[in-house]
């Protein structure tokens, strides 16, 4: 049994990293130390002589065991216990020595820091015991007082520290690393929003799968300014109820104060667990990322958000120039789109309509934000081969003879040969449009006679958008319709010409397509 004279022979001297009462200790979370010995006393005294004690402004938690079986139990339901204080002779001569083996081996935990406390050091001699088992020091209960305790528990939660916060970074780290592809393969502020707060919820709680928000402590926002304010694009825990809200409707006054008054790219730590980051990029797109841990932010977690900063403010200048490249090929394709128009005489605004449209129906239908954006910019080129057809029979103001109707027809393997050859993607998709949007649902179009899904989707729905467009509007060789008369038609043609869901989709929200017929009037 140990000496309790002996172990209280020394009054407690504490380090500077080890103190009695921090007052910040409650705002952290405690050390974990697991007692495991067959003697009560031991446990009683060891935790008298800890009481008070504190490690880097956290205090301890004392978990008991009093078998070496049961302890095995207890860290495999406790992985994060920083420190054992483990007896040798239990309910057998190295019942200790077992659960060690146990702990690194079975349970594969390296991290915890071992001290063997043994009152019969010949049962496991000293040398033996250091050689042959995973053990980070070795006391003799006869000698141990209560400094060289404290000592050892100093050192110990010492290294423990030191080797978390190695583990730690390096998995944030590498969670940057992995994560670095969702950032600069965003191609829309929405996605590369939501991939920033996924990635920051992930190096702070921890996530094996960076795409999984649920479940953690972290809760936060991502805000991009449209004019004079910020709109909420992308959230996670407590905010998830507010995206799209403006910023000022969702955080206190005084943060956003602060927020509007920070203009660099640097990260603004609010106290130990918030802090917001405000990036502008040479476009002068700004951004706010503002996050609230559900734990101190230790060093380590700073330092990993300054370097994944680094790589959101390069996203966000990759985002820009990829927007650029994207835009010009938006005018190039527009452009394109309104000479054909133009020389068809057909409405002003056709292909503006027709793409506006096509992304509508297109978000209708569940396609997802980089589909919806490629369908939107390809859409105008799917008249692009009448740019092959003769006038005589482009601006008949009559109905075509067989001969010419089948001179028309070609238009749409004229188009396809124009543009099929493109390594990008915006014109190898708007060759499968220009190629397939007269394809009909039930096979009888030109001109391959698909059908069904053998048509691609994005001329399904283009198919829909330009042929109400068409009847919606005077054209050289007929008069508008009413509305009421295309809506019998499409009713008809459902399943015939188009495809029965986009039909249903689209005269169920026929209101919003009349809006844009409405913004973009010839």
């Amino acid at each position: 049994m140990l000496n309790s004279d002996l172990f209280f022979a020394e009054e407690p001297r504490h380090g500077s990293e080890g103190s009695a009462s921090a007052p910040d200790t409650l705002a952290k979370e405690p050390w974990k130390i697991l007692i495991v010995d067959d003697d009560e006393e031991i446990h009683s005294l060891t935790r008298l002589v800890l009481r008070d004690f504190s490690f880097a402004d956290r205090g301890v938690e004392f978990i008991s065991c009093f078998t070496a079986r049961e302890a095995t139990e207890v860290m495999r339901l406790n992985p994060d216990v920083a420190i054992i204080l483990m007896d040798v002779v239990m309910e057998t001569d190295e019942a200790g020595l077992d659960a060690v083996r146990h702990i690194r081996d079975v349970l594969r935990n390296h991290f915890v820091r071992i001290i063997l406390r043994t009152g019969q050091p010949g049962q496991a001699p000293e040398q033996r015991v250091i050689q042959e088992y995973d053990i980070n020091d070795y006391k003799d209960k006869v000698r141990l007082t209560t400094q060289r305790l404290i000592t050892a528990v100093t050192t110990a939660l010492r290294s423990y520290r030191d080797l978390r916060t190695i583990d730690n970074t390096r998995r944030g780290l590498a969670t940057i690393v992995n994560g670095t592809g969702d950032l600069f393969e965003a191609r829309s502020l929405g996605k590369l929003a939501r991939s920033i707060l996924h990635q920051v919820v992930s190096l702070l709680d921890g996530k094996g799968d960076r795409h999984d928000t649920t479940g953690g402590s972290t809760t936060g926002l991502f805000a991009i300014r449209e004019y004079d304010s910020f709109v909420v694009y992308a959230t996670t825990g407590s905010f998830e109820s507010h995206v799209g809200k403006v910023l000022e409707d969702v955080l206190p006054r005084a943060l956003i104060e602060q927020i509007e008054g920070s203009r660099d790219l640097r990260e603004h730590f609010l106290d130990g667990s918030s802090f917001f980051a405000r990036y502008i990029s040479r476009g002068n797109l700004e951004n706010v990322l503002y996050v609230r841990s559900g734990r101190h932010l230790e060093e380590f977690d700073r330092d990993l958000l300054r370097t994944f900063s680094a790589n959101v403010a390069f996203a966000f200048e990759n985002l820009g120039l990829n927007r650029e490249i994207i835009n010009t090929q938006k005018d190039v394709t527009f452009t394109l789109g309104e000479v054909i128009e133009v020389r068809s005489n057909e409405a002003g605004n056709h292909v503006r309509r027709v793409a506006e449209s096509s992304r509508l129906l297109g978000s209708l239908l569940g396609l997802g934000e980089e589909e919806i954006e490629l369908l939107w910019l390809s859409s105008p080129m799917h008249d692009l081969g009448k740019i092959g057809i003769p006038d005589h029979i482009l601006k008949k103001p009559g109905k075509l003879d067989p001969d010419e109707w089948r001179i028309m027809q070609g238009h749409t393997v004229i188009g396809y040969q124009i543009l099929k050859g493109s390594e990008r993607p915006i014109l190898r998709t708007g060759a499968i449009i220009a190629h397939q949007h007269h394809e009909k649902w039930d096979g009888s179009g030109y001109p391959e006679g698909l059908r069904g899904d053998g048509i691609h989707v994005f001329a399904r729905i283009t198919s829909v958008i330009d042929v109400f467009d068409a009847l919606y509007h005077d054209r050289c060789y007929k008069k508008a319709w009413p509305l009421e008369d295309i809506v019998e038609l499409y009713g008809k043609e459902r399943g015939r010409h188009f495809e029965p869901r986009l039909v249903d989709l689209f005269l169920q929200h026929i209101e919003e397509f009349l809006e844009i017929q409405s913004a973009l009037k010839g």
